[in-house]
């Protein structure tokens, strides 16, 4: 994206242009007829509590094997907290802000349908017009308006609030030798299974943004538990690779959409949401992906699209803002997360990070942080709530509990890596702040962040009789009755 104007960048996705390599745009043959497997393992709301970034309360050992055998990245960001926007995102390889496919279940089954520029594939149908076998065994969770009979094999079921569900379904459903492309989705942290030997409360390290309560200590270990029990699935499906002989030749990607469930990670910007796991390995091919990589630095989970296409032999789309992260020359100087309408409540957070520093913008200063939710009724949200009423929370544990938001948030991640300590209006930052604030201005413009727009009334009437009395933003005032 650097030095492309937004006419440039906006007349390559609606105009199109071929895939680099692809004669006149058209589907791309594979040459080789060993062409590589790939499948993503798709966890569900989980924080990178691991071995490999460095916290070992919580015993990994299949994640333990694979980062072993591939590479394992610390430090991945995604472009949101939320599920439905980063796997449009991912599945699409550009930011869910370019293409308006930003907020939280969008295009659902009544909804007003958000149509993909015709030049914009997704990744399954990339890899199913080469002749792979593509599933998803999940949820989608798209916020376009797609056929999913174009995308994956397989039978599925329609919802009005989850929309597209693949049912079970693998690799073993495809022709005999024929290669795939396949997403397993794993609950993670919404996962409700019993575990021996449950992690004691009393060991778990509590951020200081939150009050030391059993409630949280509960909460944070429950997390622990489900990334074992995650672990241990994530081990089962390599398994089965392996006595299908398949795992030597199968590029594989663990990886979380977002963050935790607990307040202050999942749907906001702080690195609590958007910090997540991400693992890639292809035993055999360790040319590819040289075994024992240990990647520190930045890197955007919207680069897992180009990076498996990459890996795979295709090229990458010229209107992708994805980028292989496994070129040598590959580098984030900074990423980008939004946040926008979460189900029912409009709101509008940018952030900006780099490597040091976290750079927050909030939209709309007049709502609270903790505007009505889905987790409402939840012991560990109302209890924040009422502690905060009660005057029980220090400063960092009240900020987010508070009526209203600083426009600008400004973060020193070295001195303050839970993001606590806004520095924006201290003179010894304004630079730095200048700095941020114009990388995110300049973003907005050239991609055209079609979050600056208002939805339609036709989409918010379309919210508002799905959600009804829990739509209490202004916003709808304007469509109701």
């Amino acid at each position: 994206m650097a030095g492309m104007t937004r006419r440039s960048f906006v007349k390559t996705l609606g105009l199109g242009l071929p895939m680099a390599g692809a004669a006149g745009g058209g589907a791309i043959r594979a040459s080789s007829a060993d062409r590589p497997n790939v499948l993503w393992i798709y966890i569900e709301d989980t924080s990178p509590w691991m071995r490999y970034c460095g916290d070992g309360l919580a015993a990994t050992p299949r994640v333990d094997e694979l980062a072993a055998q591939g590479a394992a990245f610390s430090n991945c960001r995604m472009p949101a907290a939320v599920c439905s926007p980063v796997r449009s995102a991912i599945i699409t390889g550009c930011m869910q802000t370019t293409l308006g496919i930003h907020n939280h279940r969008s295009s659902r089954m009544k909804d007003p349908p958000i149509v993909l520029p015709p030049r914009v594939k997704t990744v399954p149908e990339i890899f199913r017009a080469a002749g792979y076998f593509t599933f998803n065994s999940g949820k989608d969770d798209y916020n376009f308006a797609y056929d999913r009979n174009a995308l994956y094999a397989g039978d599925y079921t329609e919802h009005e609030f989850y929309g597209k569900t693949g049912k079970k379904i693998d690799w073993t459903a495809r022709a005999p030798g024929a290669p795939f492309f396949g997403q397993i989705q794993l609950s993670g942290g919404k996962h409700n299974g019993k575990i021996g030997n449950p992690t004691d409360p009393a060991k778990v390290g509590v951020p200081p943004y939150y009050p030391d309560h059993p409630i949280y200590r509960r909460e944070i270990a429950r997390h622990y538990d489900q990334i074992r029990l995650t672990d241990a699935e994530i081990g089962g499906i390599l398994d089965r690779l392996k006595a299908d002989g398949l795992y030597e030749n199968t590029i594989v990607f663990v990886f979380s959409d977002h963050g935790c469930r607990l307040p202050r990670h999942k749907q906001f910007l702080y690195d609590g949401g958007l910090h997540v796991p991400l693992l890639i390995a292809w035993p055999g091919n360790p040319g590819a992906v040289r075994p024992g990589t240990r990647r520190d630095d930045l890197v955007s989970g919207l680069d897992i699209s180009a990076t498996t296409l990459a890996l795979a032999g295709f090229p990458v789309p010229d209107w992708m803002e994805s980028r292989d992260m496994l070129r040598r020359d590959y580098k984030r100087e900074f990423i980008i997360a939004a946040r926008d309408r979460c189900d029912y409540t409009i709101d509008r957070i940018r952030a900006v990070r780099t490597p040091n520093f976290k750079y927050l913008r909030n939209f709309m200063t007049d709502r609270p942080y903790l505007q009505p939710q889905y987790r409402d009724g939840d012991d560990y949200l109302e209890l924040l709530r009422r502690l905060n009423a009660e005057g029980k929370l220090n400063p960092a544990q009240a900020a987010f509990a508070s009526a209203k938001r600083p426009a600008e948030e400004l973060y020193n991640l070295e001195n303050d890596p839970h993001e606590i300590r806004n520095l924006a209006g201290d003179p010894i930052y304004d630079l730095v702040l200048d700095k941020m604030r114009a990388r995110l201005e300049r973003w907005m413009v050239e991609t055209d962040d079609k979050g600056r727009y208002p939805e339609s009334p036709e989409t918010l009437r379309s919210v508002l009789g799905r959600w009804k009395e829990k739509c209490v933003n202004p916003e709808y005032d304007a469509v109701r009755g």
